[in-house]
């Protein structure tokens, strides 16, 4: 059994890791643990990294058989995030990711040392959770129980490479593009409605990024665990 902690954004993305992602790996004998950064029982937001070291060092160094890995946006890090200055001067999203994640990973192996670090695997979504449902549009407006908008929303898909691409100002982040077209819209309601529809397996075909991250967690082995 090899268990990861998942220190998620918010609701929404907790859910498609309980709803989705765990079907995926639980009969791998790999367990997701997701959590929200932070205290108990708020709702999640707020990724300072202040508050993200704490959750990290809690997972990696109070449960040394286990992995830890981070779920959020990029569209949401403060400006002080570690490396998001510097991502943010870059064009490509893969370079935006791989800027911000190596920053990050520099400064938790400064505070919590290279073993610890050697079980996290970190993660960013480009630029929101959203961006992964325009993976499939159809099944999109499907999944909101809105047919008639799949060709907006397929309007949307065709401006971008990718749907990881679909971009981050307050106005064209995703989750406001769909607004747009679906004020009803309740992040982790429908979105994660949308993801079961899509299914998980076109969302990895899609989103080169999210299936690298899938892919790292699918091949951990029990036994690269650190024994007690």
């Amino acid at each position: 059994m090899i268990r990861v902690h998942v220190i998620c954004e918010g609701q929404t993305e907790e859910m498609f890791i309980n709803e989705v992602l765990s079907d995926w790996f639980n009969p791998r004998g790999i367990y997701l643990f997701p959590s929200l950064i932070g205290k108990p029982g708020h709702k999640g937001g707020n990724f300072r990294y202040q508050r993200l070291l704490i959750d990290v060092r809690n997972r990696l160094l109070n449960d040394n058989t286990s992995y830890c890995t981070t779920f959020f946006d990029f569209y949401g890090l403060p400006t002080d995030f570690p490396g998001k200055q510097d991502a943010i001067a870059l064009t490509n999203s893969v370079d935006k990711a791989e800027c911000l994640l190596n920053a990050l990973s520099e400064e938790l192996q400064t505070e919590l040392g290279s073993e610890a670090l050697s079980r996290f695997i970190p993660y960013v979504q480009m630029y929101e959770f959203e961006g992964l449902l325009f993976s499939d549009t159809q099944a999109l407006a499907t999944g909101l129980n809105k047919g008639n908008l799949a060709d907006r929303f397929n309007t949307i898909r065709s401006q971008f490479d990718t749907p990881e691409d679909i971009n981050n100002s307050k106005e064209t982040a995703p989750s406001k593009r769909i607004v747009r077209h679906f004020p009803e819209y309740d992040k982790p309601v429908h979105g994660s409605l949308a993801a079961m529809e899509i299914g998980l397996e076109i969302i990895r075909n899609e989103c080169s990024m999210f299936d690298a991250w899938v892919k790292k967690i699918e091949e951990l082995k029990p036994s690269e665990a650190v024994s007690q």
